[in-house]
């Protein structure tokens, strides 16, 4: 099978089967997804929509929480990986949209990534979800799987030649949506240490599959 098969069986199995695909952090409104996806690296969605509430509920808005402190702070991320960092991105994320931004999250990648705690993965995930722009998010799910499936070629080694792989190859529509295919199918199915290639329903067109079973 050729990689633009592939493709074009990707985008028609999961648009078939999974088309209201989104991201697990649960979130209200566009700050406060930025607030979880900054606490979300390296840490499970799960446990991050265990501490979410709480920081949501006492800090509601950016104006809020650039007016809180690293003690003050601490306690509600103390559970989450790199407490220390996250709490410090946190609060100089929350000054510089005060400051810089007037509170308002802006839909620019550049911009976005100028924020403390904000990478090129965490800007492509809050210009997807909240903007709708076609921007990949490539995450370690994303890396893995899309390199498994055979969307991606082996020699791309960086998460950016990964994401120029597949926004290259999938339709602009269909990348915000294709982002969560990905993450979801590598977070239940294809697990990086024992892929579930026995229940997995896309190895028709898996090259992992073709080349092990």
């Amino acid at each position: 099978m050729t990689r633009k098969e592939r493709y074009r069986a990707f985008l028609a199995h999961f648009s078939d089967n999974n088309p209201d695909a989104e991201t697990e952090l649960n979130y209200g409104n566009p700050y406060e997804l930025l607030v979880a996806v900054i606490l979300s690296a390296q840490c499970t969605d799960k446990r991050i929509n265990m501490v979410t509430p709480a920081i949501f509920k006492d800090f509601p808005t950016p104006e809020h929480l650039a007016t809180s402190n690293f003690d003050e702070l601490f306690p509600y991320i103390k559970s989450v990986s790199y407490p220390n960092n996250k709490t410090r991105h946190l609060l100089g994320m929350a000054k510089m949209l005060v400051e810089d931004f007037k509170a308002e999250i802006p839909s620019d990648i550049n911009d976005l990534q100028k924020l403390p705690g904000v990478g090129r993965k965490t800007a492509n995930v809050i210009a997807s979800v909240v903007f709708n722009q076609p921007a990949m998010a490539v995450d370690t799910h994303v890396f893995r799987v899309s390199k498994r499936i055979g969307l991606v070629t082996q020699n791309a080694k960086t998460p950016i030649e990964t994401e120029r792989q597949l926004v290259n190859n999938i339709p602009e529509a269909h990348i915000p949506k294709a982002h969560h295919w990905l993450i979801l199918h590598g977070r239940y199915t294809c697990l990086a240490r024992k892929p579930k290639c026995e229940s997995c329903k896309i190895s028709y067109f898996c090259r992992y599959y073709e080349k092990n079973y």
